[in-house]
């Protein structure tokens, strides 16, 4: 591949896409935030409400999501959305859905004893949310978050039906261009590869810092050096053969 052709329209397919992750995992997260707050709400209608949005958001297609806010809306409401914003609402909807779920459920494995303790302290149901049961909740969101905010990344490739000029889309105007499929997209896969592993390596860095503001500690488990570490914790504190407590 040539440099004019990264030029005009590698990168600005690498951008695109940078974009629509950013944005749609922005309007995900107030999402999953709210509904899934409001799926622990005391009203029934609340939850049910809740619930009802995740299971259709859930069980629909993203695809397809898109397409009708592409071509339905206007014809509805007459005015139409722009390709992008069609498929950031359709990718941020969707997998809000599922992040809501994340966030119920990490504030339903709150202990509880901590809400009991929120209560002796009359605190506001918002005052018992916002100073007890989130800061203890989003560190356990956050490896179940990395994970939806990947298989977002790799969702925006759902836009180049769309039109859209994104790394897909960029692939296919190269290949067409240059016959070269496997040099396109095997540069495709690593972008997509680099742009993930930057994503995860992000949110780690930010659960280190969510659990780190609870007095949590990092798990022997995380990383390559935590493995070494918690194996030679593991061996120095084995007994020896014919050791033990006298």
């Amino acid at each position: 591949m040539t440099a004019g052709l990264w030029q005009e329209w590698i990168l600005p397919g690498i951008w695109i896409t940078v974009q629509l992750t950013v944005c749609s995992a922005a309007l995900a997260a107030v999402v999953a935030f709210a509904v899934g707050i409001a799926r622990t709400h005391r009203l029934w209608i609340v939850r049910f409400l809740a619930g009802t949005y995740t299971e259709v958001f859930r069980g629909t297609s993203a695809l397809i999501l898109m397409f009708w806010f592409f071509f339905v809306v206007p014809s509805l409401l007459g005015w139409a959305l722009v390709p992008m914003w069609a498929a950031v609402l359709a990718l941020g909807l969707s997998y809000g859905a599922y992040g809501a779920e994340v966030v119920r459920g990490a504030l339903l494995a709150v202990a509880p004893a901590q809400r009991e303790a929120g209560v002796a302290l009359s605190f506001t149901p918002w005052q018992r949310m916002r100073l007890i049961l989130l800061p203890q909740a989003v560190p356990e969101m956050i490896p179940p978050f990395n994970n939806l905010l990947v298989e977002l990344l790799k969702g925006t490739a759902l836009v180049s039906l769309l039109g859209v000029g994104d790394t897909s889309f960029a692939a296919y105007l190269v290949r067409l261009a240059t016959q070269e499929s496997a040099q396109i997209y095997t540069v495709s896969l690593v972008v997509y590869f680099v742009l993930a592993f930057v994503l995860t390596r992000g949110m780690r860095v930010l659960e280190k810092r969510a659990k780190a503001g609870i007095g949590q500690r990092p798990e022997p488990g995380e990383g390559l050096l935590g493995r070494l570490r918690a194996g030679n914790g593991a061996a120095a504190g084995a007994p020896t053969s014919g050791g033990g407590v006298r």
